[in-house]
């Protein structure tokens, strides 16, 4: 098979790059792949959270620990001081290694699986900082309401199982699993709502009746799945929870510190045009609105829609 060099260009889709930005308390921050910082103004809740995003060939040949430089400078410039939680999508290194660190500095809880918790254990995190979630059950923070359902990771799934014991920095790739995948619904008491798909894998029927006014949906490896998976993708997130907005995730070159302008992924790991072009006819069929978001913004994806 013929390997395509380069990588997508993202001004050919500039003009998705319009997020309503926020006017309000009420905000979300883009910090690049799945790190999303959602507040209310009151309390905030962050996914994620890794910014120490380590070289290609660190992360290939090397031995991988958050890189506190980094943390530190992504909390500042995002002005993020507490948090009430953290939660990591999944528990590959490119959404957990960091999670631990962020939720010390910020005195927020780690929430997520038994692979994340030992990601935690093995990070130095207080056991008081760790929940791990049960699939379905509602659990509140502030004014939001978070609940994790259990979900897939794309395929293909690099470091695939669980996580069984503490990893302690510094630990290859590997090293960090993927654990539980979750598709992660908040819910606002002022009746706003969002789903954060981290990763793009579903599990068929999962979101059934759950709702959500906003998706921000992992588009990570989608452009190297078939047609038929992109459109079954969109209908078991999108269309399953009967939202009006999609803000895409998880396209960016992580690789690549958050210092540097965002790239999307390379042609030999993701096709970013191929999904773009796929997606805007999904979202024109659906009347959905189609966007990108702009890293560092507080933007408010629930403007206009409520």
């Amino acid at each position: 098979m013929r390997i395509r060099l380069g990588r997508p260009d993202l001004a050919a889709w500039a003009d998705h790059f319009d997020v309503p930005p926020a006017t309000g308390a009420r905000s979300v921050t883009f910090l690049g792949v799945a790190s999303l910082l959602i507040t209310d103004g009151r309390t905030s809740l962050l996914t994620d959270g890794f910014f120490s995003r380590p070289s290609l060939i660190k992360v290939a040949l090397g031995r991988l620990s958050p890189d506190r430089a980094r943390i530190d400078s992504a909390l500042r410039r995002a002005d993020i001081e507490r948090l009430a939680a953290v939660l990591p999508v999944h528990s590959h290194f490119d959404h957990v290694m960091d999670s631990a660190d962020v939720a010390r500095s910020t005195g927020a809880v780690l929430v997520g699986g038994r692979s994340s918790a030992n990601v935690g254990r093995g990070h130095g995190l207080a056991e008081e900082q760790i929940t791990v979630a049960t699939p379905g059950e509602a659990l509140y923070f502030g004014d939001f309401t978070v609940t994790l359902i259990e979900g897939a990771h794309c395929p293909p799934d690099r470091y695939p199982g669980t996580i069984e014991a503490p990893v302690t920095p510094p630990a290859r790739a590997s090293a960090y699993r993927c654990g539980e995948s979750w598709s992660t619904l908040i819910a606002h008491v002022e009746g706003w709502s969002a789903l954060v798909q981290g990763s793009a894998g579903f599990v068929p029927g999962a979101l059934a009746g759950h709702r959500a006014d906003v998706v921000y949906l992992g588009v990570g490896q989608l452009g190297i799945q078939s047609e038929d998976y992109l459109r079954t993708y969109w209908a078991e997130t999108v269309r399953a929870v009967g939202a009006r907005r999609v803000v895409l995730i998880h396209w960016d070159d992580f690789f690549r510190g958050l210092d540097e302008p965002l790239r999307a992924l390379s042609y030999a790991g993701d096709d970013l045009d191929l999904t773009m072009r796929l997606f805007t006819s999904y979202a024109e069929a659906d009347r959905v609105d189609l966007h990108l978001p702009t890293l560092w913004r507080r933007e408010d994806p629930w403007r206009g829609l409520i």
